[in-house]
């Protein structure tokens, strides 16, 4: 006689997700959440620290970090170079506060140029005077305690949203290699990349599991922190009606989402504009006279591209060897979209990432910059880290042993030291 149907044991049920749920049993919340980030923040703690420490060392092997250039602050140890460039800016809002104007600058043989403290956004700056104040650690330390924290903050992130598409082993390869990419010497250094990448990792996150509040509230932060965020307001915003059309997470939800995320950047450039007279055009008028930043399709990058391959560095923006990191870095970049594209990613990835390297070659900037620029391109690494999930951890081992030291010479001081970051 057959057993009636409803007397079988039923199979367990399979994870919607490749990302490993929670055991049977498992320990509380902040147990649990510590057991499961801790093989990611300890790998990308290790690759980082490595590279710091090559870093340092050849800071003090050539000796002269002090005097390579008048606008460094002319601090005596080798790490205040990791404060230097745009973290004086950062200290010097911390300190003071804004001045939306332009300064004429002299001491520039190429042109007059003008400089203001309105183009760096005031999230960053903020936590630092927070945290100096609470710790006395001056503007120098807080901002890079603020700054390390975020980037393990962002290599939690990183993990979350690569565990999703291909298991634990991606997500904990995918925040190591993300401490490791040209560029990545800002990471742990008195800069505001690390917080924007936190944040825009989160956000994106929080948009593959539908938690659509959560997703425009980093993103309206992200925009009090860098003009870039421009790209994730957009990239959340998109999915948020994408998801609205296809009725999948209700109507609240994905609408207040769209309704949050641009405030943040919308109020900063509306109140530069209000202080220099210009509303609408304020900021960008300060952006590009000070700076020399702004959209101009490619055209300075396409130009700069050819001059490296010429060997023509006659330009005072134009540095040998960051430029030819550089270089390689866009030569792989279309392999490396491929290998994300392979894991067949959510729309939010695809986007995120492709309207952030849109940006980053689009615009007039520092050629050398450019590993910088597409630091947030987090999900590049996702495609890399899933094609070497199946290796043996003594074969990543060996991968990646000799990138994470050389990192502290093509992501630390040839963008510090030889470039301009």
């Amino acid at each position: 006689m057959s057993t009636p149907a409803s007397t079988l044991p039923k199979a367990p049920a399979r994870p919607a997700e490749s990302e490993p749920g929670p055991e049977p049993g498992a320990a509380p919340a902040p147990c649990g959440a510590v057991r499961r980030f801790a093989p990611a923040l300890a790998a990308y703690a290790v690759v980082k620290a490595a590279g710091l420490a090559v870093f340092l060392g050849l800071l003090a092997y050539t000796g002269d970090y002090a005097d390579k250039n008048p606008g460094r602050g002319g601090g005596a140890r080798p790490w205040d170079v990791l404060g230097s460039w745009d973290g004086i800016w950062y200290q010097r809002i911390a300190l003071n506060g804004y001045d939306p104007r332009l300064v004429p600058l002299d001491g520039f043989p190429h042109a007059t140029l003008f400089e203001n403290s309105a183009a760096f956004f005031p999230l960053y700056p903020w936590l630092m005077r927070i945290v100096s104040a609470c710790t006395g650690l001056g503007t120098y330390g807080a901002g890079m305690l603020v700054a390390v924290l975020s980037s393990f903050v962002a290599a939690a992130g990183i993990y979350a949203v690569a565990a999703r598409l291909g298991g634990a082993r991606t997500g904990v390869l995918a925040a190591a290699l993300w401490g490791l990419v040209p560029g990545s010497g800002v990471e742990w250094a008195v800069y505001s990349d690390s917080l924007f990448v936190a944040l825009c990792a989160w956000a994106c996150y929080c948009v593959m599991t539908g938690r659509w509040l959560s997703a425009g509230l980093l993103a309206f932060t992200a925009g009090l922190n860098r003009p870039t965020a421009a790209v994730l307001i957009a990239v959340v915003s998109i999915s948020a009606l994408v998801a609205l059309c296809r009725r999948t997470d209700g109507i609240a939800r994905p609408l207040a989402a769209v309704l949050v995320t641009p405030w943040g950047l919308l109020g900063y450039v509306g109140w530069v504009g209000h202080r220099v007279g210009d509303t609408y055009g304020g900021y960008f008028r300060l952006q590009r006279g000070a700076w020399n930043r702004y959209f101009d399709y490619g055209a300075a990058t396409a130009r700069t591209f050819v001059e490296v391959l010429a060997g023509h560095w006659n330009h005072w923006q134009v540095n040998p060897v960051p430029d030819l990191i550089a270089i390689a870095l866009l030569i792989a970049l279309p392999g490396l979209l491929v290998l994300l594209l392979r894991t067949r990613p959510p729309l939010v990835l695809v986007l995120f990432t492709l309207l952030t390297i849109i940006t980053a070659l689009g615009s007039n900037q520092i050629f050398d910059n450019i590993s910088r620029y597409l630091l947030p391109a987090f999900p590049l690494c996702i495609g890399v880290a899933h094609a070497l999930r199946r290796q043996t951890w003594a074969t990543l081992l060996g991968l990646l042993a000799l990138p994470a030291l050389a990192a502290g010479w093509y992501a630390g001081y040839a963008l510090f030291e030889l470039g301009v970051p």
